[in-house]
């Protein structure tokens, strides 16, 4: 079977989709006959052995852009061809394309029809469905969600195709496991890691420990973004005089982000929409209790016992942190032992590798 994968990035800073396309191409490339088609960038993930091919997606490029896109396709012929994320013209050019020359395709959006990004620049949303998002989705010939509630905002928004949801995943062996070092018993640990950006609720976050006055509370801040939204963050911590207790570390990759989460005692990602949230189960696999919003789909951390899915607001982060470090560390340790269960059976990549195989078989067979 030969398939493309498409995705607009795969730079290091583009955040969760490129990690997964990283993490899903390393485990099918043995299985399939694969190709990445992504745009150019300054810094992308490596993806070792698998054929990547480098487009400048520069919108005044329009037509070399079709032109290469149709070259891609006739060198490569895919039975199918997977496209990661919507709302990018490219992507939808690509679909027409491909479904031209009678080549399926698999349209995962990644969380992009999720409430809260559909209320960000809502004027332009509107356009691009009326100028080709809805039809776009409408002819896709299958769609890809993450967890059940994207799924169920498909079908509320109209879009009743065949859709299959398998979650994102982790490479479990990945993993670097550190012995917990702590300058004082009563220190307590902090990790926000994600991209930087202003739906991460990382303000209410700065808020909540604000009004914690907690002075063993350490918070490390890691990610990259916009550098300008950076600095506004850093300015908001001086104002509080939480420069002493609140890090940004700038963003931090391989053994370093395995050393910061091993560090962690708790885990907090206060997001307004995530669709999904890969450092949740990066958190979850070395053992850290998570706090998060219901804006992700992780309602597990409830059923499972190790962590705290809340309702987004300074109030409820405040509460959830101190019920948190009211816990013994031994309470803590039992959260984290569940969250690592919880992981190992539903969320290693191979599992969701031979999720997306068989998908990927239905739909050419189809």
């Amino acid at each position: 079977m030969k398939v493309i994968q498409y995705v607009s990035s795969i730079d290091q800073n583009s955040g969760g989709t490129a990690v997964y396309i990283k993490l899903l191409a390393n485990q099918m490339k043995s299985a399939i006959d694969l190709t990445v088609l992504t745009g150019k960038s300054l810094n992308p993930i490596v993806l070792s052995d698998v054929k990547t091919v480098f487009i400048d997606f520069s919108l005044r490029r329009w037509f070399h852009i079709k032109k290469e896109f149709i070259a891609v396709l006739k060198m490569v012929k895919p039975d199918l061809v997977h496209i990661n994320g919507i709302w990018e013209p490219q992507n939808w050019l690509l679909q027409i394309i491909a479904q031209r020359m009678g080549i399926k395709v698999l349209l995962s959006p990644h969380g992009m029809l999720e409430p809260y990004i559909l209320n960000r620049h809502p004027l332009k949303k509107k356009v691009a469905m009326m100028l080709y998002q809805n039809n776009a989705i409408l002819k896709a010939n299958y769609l890809h969600a993450t967890a059940n509630s994207e799924m169920q905002q498909f079908k509320k928004l109209g879009y009743d195709l065949p859709t299959e949801v398998i979650p994102n995943g982790i490479d479990i062996s990945e993993i670097k496991f550190q012995e917990k070092i702590s300058a004082k018993q009563d220190h307590k640990n902090i990790l926000f890691l994600s991209r930087i950006h202003p739906k991460k609720g990382i303000e209410l976050l700065i808020e909540a420990v604000y009004k914690l006055k907690n002075k063993n509370l350490k918070v490390i801040i890691a990610g990259e973004g916009d550098q300008n939204y950076i600095d506004e963050l850093i300015v908001l911590t001086k104002e509080k005089n939480l420069d002493n207790q609140i890090i940004f570390l700038g963003g931090v990759y391989g053994e370093d982000k395995w050393g910061l989460f091993n560090q962690a005692d708790l885990f907090v990602l206060p997001t307004y929409s995530e669709n999904f949230g890969l450092v949740v189960i990066e958190a979850l696999a070395v053992g850290v209790p998570v706090i998060t919003t219901t804006g992700t789909p992780w309602n597990e951390l409830n059923i499972y016992n190790c962590g705290w899915w809340i309702e987004l607001s300074v109030q409820n982060l405040i509460n959830a942190i101190e019920e948190a470090f009211l816990k013994s560390p031994q309470e803590l340790k039992e959260m984290g032992n569940r969250g690592k269960k919880l992981v190992e059976r539903k969320y290693d990549i191979k599992a969701v590798s031979n999720q997306t195989f068989e998908l990927y078989h239905t739909i050419v067979q189809n």
